[in-house]
């Protein structure tokens, strides 16, 4: 089998290579569900793991990607990003199957050890990314960006769901029922994670790539060639203000359920479940709009929805009843689901569309080094507020005495983890304020799409009365910031609906 890129390819081999990339994509994510998220959580744990640990681990996968400069000096150097991305990732699934080994054979492991071996992990997945996004781009028509991705989105989220409620049922019903240690079953899924993470690299192995073109210069001048482009610069600011916030508080969110919610892992993974099925059906409806209007209006739509979700996590276990907690976190990861599905997928097709074709492995690349810098700290600096308010609370109540009836109100409650989630969405706010800064080709302005999403009401497409009122909300949030009135509109504009496209 030849590796080598070809000029150009026909529809035929674009339409297979987009097949097999989906191949890649399921068999990644069977790895990723395996090897992170809750059940890595789990693991440390067992393993004794603290904040601090946990912090650190949850950036390690965004700090490896400072790495990617050798992706740049790779792609210059051989011009073939599938050689590449094949054999880095090769070389970062291979760690998994080491820890799953380690762990079958000598159980308790330091958890030292382990974040060791998962830096390589990190460090080979983090030199073969900027070359597949760089593939990608390149493969896939530009005009079907959004709508292929979501797709794929769609399929592996879907068997997320399948994979992680079976692997949360054996590890629930080998714990309860003592069949053999807790650790064996996590060794086993870094087993599975390694041998599918070498199958989605033998699916990108036999997909085509077409020949990209390379910078010239000297690589200074080429990582600066990003930073100097003013509206990426801008991208850069607003993506790295946004992964820092969310990353105070999202590793802590399993930690929180586990520790002080006292949940099991099949109730943990089956909230998982319900974001990843609202992520399933709204991700083509997110890609659909991304292609007709823009990936920033996506985010600007998205963005204040995800805020709600964080400050809907300070009032999680402030009740006394059990259900009414539950029912809280089926909201809150419902609104994950919804929210995360717009804001990823438009993330990474902006980056994509902002990136010239010619240097599309260096603007990436620059992106994620930057971006990984803030992504790495935020967890670390979480984990230290983490063990800072693990001795302090703040509690505000609202209570009624009269001669017959009392009751105690509980408006706010934060102590420990809570904290971190209220910080973190005072932060994703003021950088969604930074979005506005961003220019996209083929922007359309919010008011017209909020005019096409209440003409389709009038059309019957009623599904989409949610999404225009989330449209406001990030204006509504503006304005009571900056404390601007906003006149109300002309009745000529209301007529104006029926006449957009």
């Amino acid at each position: 089998m030849s590796w080598r890129p070809e000029p150009i390819l026909t529809d035929k081999q674009v339409q297979r290579g987009m097949k097999l990339v989906i191949g890649d994509g399921l068999a990644s994510e069977a790895m990723i569900t395996f090897t992170s998220g809750t059940f890595l959580v789990a693991m440390v744990l067992l393993l004794d793991a603290n904040n601090f640990q946990i912090g650190l681990l949850a950036g390690l996968p965004t700090i490896t990607n400072v790495f990617q400069l050798l992706s740049i000096w790779l792609v210059r150097r051989y011009n073939n990003r599938r050689a590449i991305a094949v054999i880095c990732s090769l070389l970062a699934r291979t760690p998994l199957l080491i820890i799953g080994l380690l762990i079958l054979f000598f159980k308790n492991i330091p958890v030292e050890t382990v974040i060791f071996i998962l830096f390589f992990h990190y460090f080979f997945g983090s030199i073969a990314g900027p070359c597949w996004n760089a593939w990608m781009k390149d493969l896939v028509p530009e005009n079907q960006l959004g709508t292929y991705f979501s797709r794929r989105t769609s399929y592996t989220q879907l068997l997320n769901i399948v994979l992680g409620l079976a692997t949360a049922f054996i590890v629930d019903y080998t714990k309860n029922h003592q069949i053999t240690s807790e650790l064996n079953v996590y060794a086993g899924l870094f087993i599975a994670g390694g041998i599918a993470g070498i199958s989605s690299a033998l699916f990108l192995s036999a997909t085509p790539e077409p020949l990209g073109k390379v910078t010239s210069g000297d690589i200074i001048s080429i990582l600066q060639r990003p930073l100097r482009d003013q509206n990426f610069r801008r991208l850069l600011v607003f993506n790295s203000a946004w992964v820092f916030a969310l990353n105070i508080a999202t590793p802590f969110f399993v930690v929180f359920m586990m520790k002080k919610m006292g949940l099991s892992i099949s109730y943990i993974i089956g909230f998982t479940i319900i974001s990843q099925l609202c992520s399933i059906l709204t991700v083509r409806m997110w890609g659909r709009f991304a292609d007709r209007f823009s990936n920033k209006t996506i985010i600007a739509i998205c963005a204040p929805l995800y805020i709600l979700v964080l400050i809907g996590w300070c009032y999680v276990g402030i009740y006394t009843r059990e259900y009414l907690n539950l029912l809280l976190l089926l909201v809150i990861h419902a609104g994950t689901g919804i929210s995360n599905a717009g804001i990823n997928l438009s993330l990474t097709n902006i980056s994509l569309k902002l990136s010239p074709a010619e240097e599309s492995v260096v603007y990436l690349s620059t992106k994620n080094i930057i971006t990984a810098i803030f992504s790495f700290i935020a967890p670390l600096f979480g984990g230290y507020l983490a063990d800072y308010f693990s001795t302090r609370s703040l509690s505000v109540d609202a209570a009624w005495k009269g001669p017959q009836w009392q009751k105690v109100i509980h408006l706010l409650s934060l102590h420990e983890f809570t904290f971190l989630f209220l910080i973190a969405a005072g932060l994703a706010f003021v950088a969604v304020e930074l979005l506005v800064n961003v220019k996209e080709t083929g922007e359309v302005a919010k008011n017209v799409v909020r005019r096409m999403i209440r003409s389709n009401i009038k059309s019957n497409l009623r599904e989409y009365f949610l999404i225009g009122q989330i449209i406001d909300l990030h204006d509504a949030f503006r304005q009571l910031i900056r404390k601007r009135v906003v006149p109300r509109r002309k009745e000529k504009v209301i007529k104006e609906t029926n006449t957009v496209p």
